[in-house]
């Protein structure tokens, strides 16, 4: 980018302050300027252009005088033919794609005509506004002329067999055959009789054939005599099957090493007498050699310009959760270091307070990891059968004082509401989520309309709204705010795309929330206009199978002691786990082993040692994960509870969230008091 930059002097322009170029005009500069493919970066109403090495190939003596000039003037000779598009995009915001575009372009000094693949996809401002095009190209002019050479030859080769076919018969046909062949010069034809004896062919065949296998046919001789043994053995069976009537195409590298292997492109069509009888057949080869290299260079710059684009995907991310958990580390490492400080010198008022901001912090970087996990679609939920009108009406007090007494709240609640099977907690931060962007969408007030109902989707909406047919139970929320225009709407669930100012949203919002839809064999939609309010929609699968309580009311603040000297194996291999766990679990009275891996944990398990439940992460070093653990327990110990405790694991690992009776998950990090609340059902549902 250095180099192109000093060819031109743009002190007039802001183009010369890369400094003060917005994020999206940076991503994309250094995307096109490191792509191999054809490209530019044209920006501004005047289509300002920036570009790469592969484009001064087109450029020419253009070259550098067109950087940081007007698209329109660098190719006035092409601009009508794509001024229109070209401004389509910058005025909709919706980027084009045309195949085999041509163009009359002057080239070297010339007028030429040429062929091209062309792509504009838009460049947006951090407002949603349109700032520019990112322009790609692939010329195809080769393979558009081989294309049509390749027709060309076909057709000659059709209009000589039906020549053939009413001249045949005369006693001159081998005399005429052979001079309705050495007139086509577009590819190699050679005709066979039914010994496979070349009775013509063109100098194109000739001058082919010398090249691949350093020998000129002669009449008479058998084609597959004359290939190597491997090659002789695949023509004969392509001969064999055009004498036997059929017409057919195949594709493949013929030759020998030492001089050429090209590849080609072989047709086989039989030949046919005054009666309609097969006396022979025509042998058509075009080269496809560098058509093939033509697609296989395509193909690698579009994997090049996939990886630019996922490397700077992943430096979003990575640059964002960097500066939240950096944030949200220094409140939990601060605390405790003012907790250790003040207990040192005997201070221990304000302990309690340092407490509760350390918890904060650590609740809040759960909560994002979760936001991760539901993104990309790998976190562990714990479903269970879900009453949701039940659900969102002991939600009610928490998102009005969520939202505030300048938003009305009003919930609408279906009749007769079908049960779903989901993770409540989720659901529950969906819908909180959900609430908090529309409050975002009011400032300054309005009305939230939470709506929940039973709805039927028939092949007929499946088509129209890509959710699958069936019934669901449909939750949405919708407010009367600002809107989004189309295309924000349309990119509402990518992650992260966000429209709030750097620092005050990590993208990860609503695609968390299409995530855990999808995870719950549900969908999820947006409707959006501007002025007009938004209303974002879950479908969640109807539950057909035995319905279930669901589980409400609040844990107690201190969990009380009730072990009663049951035994708790806990395997995790993070030693601090093990301890603060284990910890938990003695003050309530029950008595813990603890194993660090798998294999020490079998061992406990296959002796003779009592074991009353098994908690386990589920990812454990040593070639044996948790649930390979609790299968085989189970196998001399066929009635011994399990809880799994995990802060990630594939949904394989646990047969994708079908555990057996008595099996149970919960997802680091945890509360104490809900862990042993689990522990302490586990273990009267076992007694």
């Amino acid at each position: 980018m250095g180099r192109l930059m000093r060819a031109h002097d743009w002190a007039a322009t802001p183009l010369d302050q890369p400094e003060s170029w917005p994020q999206s005009l940076r991503s994309m500069v250094g995307a096109c300027l490191n792509s191999p493919m054809l490209g530019a970066v044209l920006w501004g109403p005047e289509l300002l252009m920036l570009y790469n090495d592969a484009y001064l190939v087109s450029l020419a003596d253009r070259h550098p005088p067109a950087l940081g000039r007007a698209f329109a003037d660098v190719w006035g000779d092409t601009w009508e033919q794509v001024e229109a598009p070209f401004l389509e995009a910058m005025k909709t915001g919706k980027g084009f794609e045309r195949k085999c575009v041509e163009l009359a372009m002057v080239r070297r000094g010339k007028q030429e005509t040429t062929w091209w693949d062309i792509t504009a996809t838009p460049i947006w401002g951090e407002d949603g506004t349109v700032l520019g095009l990112l322009k790609q190209g692939v010329e195809t002019t080769a393979q558009v002329l081989s294309e049509r050479a390749k027709l060309q030859a076909e057709e000659e080769l059709r209009a000589l067999n039906a020549s053939l076919e009413c001249r045949i018969a005369e006693r001159t046909s081998a005399l005429l055959l052979h001079e309705n062949i050495v007139q086509s010069h577009r590819s190699a034809i050679c005709a066979f009789d039914l010994e496979g004896r070349i009775v013509a062919f063109n100098q194109a065949q000739s001058s082919e054939f010398f090249r691949m296998f350093g020998h000129h046919v002669q009449k008479g001789e058998v084609l597959p005599d004359l290939l190597p043994p491997d090659q002789g053995r695949l023509i004969r069976e392509f001969m064999t099957r055009a004498l036997s009537g059929e017409s057919f195409t195949v594709a493949g590298e013929f030759g020998i090493p030492e001089l050429a292997k090209p590849s080609l492109e072989v047709s086989y069509y039989p030949m046919h007498d005054a009666e309609g009888r097969i006396i022979g057949a025509f042998h058509n080869a075009t080269d496809v050699s560098e058509h093939l290299r033509d697609q296989a260079a395509l193909l690698s710059a579009q994997d090049a310009l996939r990886q630019a684009q996922k490397m700077e995907s992943v430096g979003q991310l990575t640059g964002g959760l960097a500066h939240d958990f950096n944030n949200l580390l220094a409140g939990i490492t601060n605390s405790l270091e003012l907790i250790k400080r003040r207990a040192a010198g005997g201070h221990y008022e304000d302990i309690e307070r340092y407490v509760g901001i350390g918890l904060g912090a650590a609740k809040r970087a759960a909560a994002l990891t979760h936001r991760l996990l539901a993104f990309s679609r790998r976190q562990t939920l714990e479903p269970k059968v879900l009453a949701i009108n039940r659900l969102i009406g002991e939600m009610e007090d928490l998102i009005q004082r969520t939202i505030g007494p300048q938003i009305e709240l009003q919930v609408v609640t279906g009749n007769a509401l079908w049960t779903v099977k989901a993770d409540a907690s989720q659901l529950e931060n969906a819908v909180l989520n959900l609430c908090v962007n529309a409050r975002d969408a009011m400032p300054d007030g309005g009305k939230l309309t939470i709506e929940t109902a039973n709805r039927h989707i028939d092949n007929r909406h499946a088509k129209e709204t890509g959710i699958e047919p069936g019934d669901y139970v449909y939750v949405s929320v919708c407010d009367n705010g600002v809107g989004m225009a189309p295309e924000t709407a349309a990119r509402a669930f990518d992650p992260f795309f966000t429209t709030k100012p750097i620092g005050q949203g990590t993208g990860l919002g609503l695609s968390m929330i299409y995530g855990f839809a999808k995870q719950s064999g549900g969908h999820a939609r947006i409707h959006s206009a501007p002025g007009a309010g938004s209303m974002v929609c879950l479908y969640l699968p109807r539950y057909l199978g035995p319905e279930t309580e669901v589980e409400s009311g609040p844990l107690p603040d201190d969990a009380t002691a009730d072990g009663r000297g049951q035994v708790v194996l806990l395997v995790d291999d993070e030693s601090s786990v093990r301890l603060l766990v284990g910890e938990i679990l003695t003050e309530l009275g029950y008595i813990v082993l603890d194993a660090g891996d798998g294999a020490e944990a079998l061992r406990l398990l296959q002796s003779n040692k009592r074991v009353d439940l098994l908690v386990s992460d589920v990812g454990l070093p040593g070639g044996m994960n948790g649930r390979q653990l609790a299968d085989a327990a189970r196998a001399t110990r066929p009635n011994l509870k399990t809880l799994f405790i995990t802060g990630y694991a594939e949904n394989a690992v646990l047969s994708h969230g079908h555990l057996e009776p008595g099996m149970e998950v919960m997802t680091k990090p945890f509360e104490l008091n809900a862990f042993a609340d689990r522990v302490k059902r586990l273990l009267e549902a076992a007694s």
